[in-house]
């Protein structure tokens, strides 16, 4: 009806879930493989008791996308001021972890904020050839202005406890 195709490239199938590490060790391969949806890389592994759990964590690539436009913006604002810059920065942020606040994936959150404010630090250390902005000065106004990574999103078993009358 609507001539669509898959593409043979990037199609394919791939061993994943509950049984896929299992059924890999006994044939003697690897772990299960990863895929790329979303925004994040799902991973099959397991949670701290010891049972399966799909794990996401951001797509390395996009995080590291993002982190290069806003450098090009931090350029460009260089020169306005801390307060206006951080305001921007704060949406940036808060955006960023409204979409990839999932449960296990604050190490992402947290490289992500760590490397916007090294980046914020940069374009503000060159701003001027005299008095250098300290590292501690930054870490102020990332308290000031960045969000601090936190989970967002439900855990499955709280997003999936739904009760019905029956």
């Amino acid at each position: 009806m609507f001539g669509l195709e898959l593409h043979p490239d990037k199609t394919r199938r791939i061993e994943f879930g509950r049984f896929a590490e299992e059924n890999r060790t006994r044939r003697g391969e690897g772990k299960p493989e990863t895929f790329d949806f979303l925004g994040f890389t799902h991973i099959s592994g397991k949670n701290n008791l010891g049972r399966f759990a799909i794990r996401r964590k951001t797509i390395g690539k996009r995080m590291r996308g993002k982190l290069r436009r806003i450098k090009a913006e931090l350029h460009k604002r260089m020169h306005d001021p801390l307060s206006q810059t951080g305001q921007w920065l704060k949406s940036i942020v808060q955006g960023h972890f409204n979409y990839y606040a999932v449960p296990g994936n604050t190490a992402s959150l947290s490289l992500f904020r760590h490397r916007l404010l090294v980046h914020w630090w940069h374009s503000v250390r060159r701003r001027s050839q005299k008095h250098p902005i300290p590292w501690t000065r930054m870490l102020d106004l990332a308290m000031r202005w960045l969000p601090t990574p936190h989970v967002l999103h439900p855990y499955p078993d709280a997003r999936f406890a739904a009760t019905h009358s029956r």
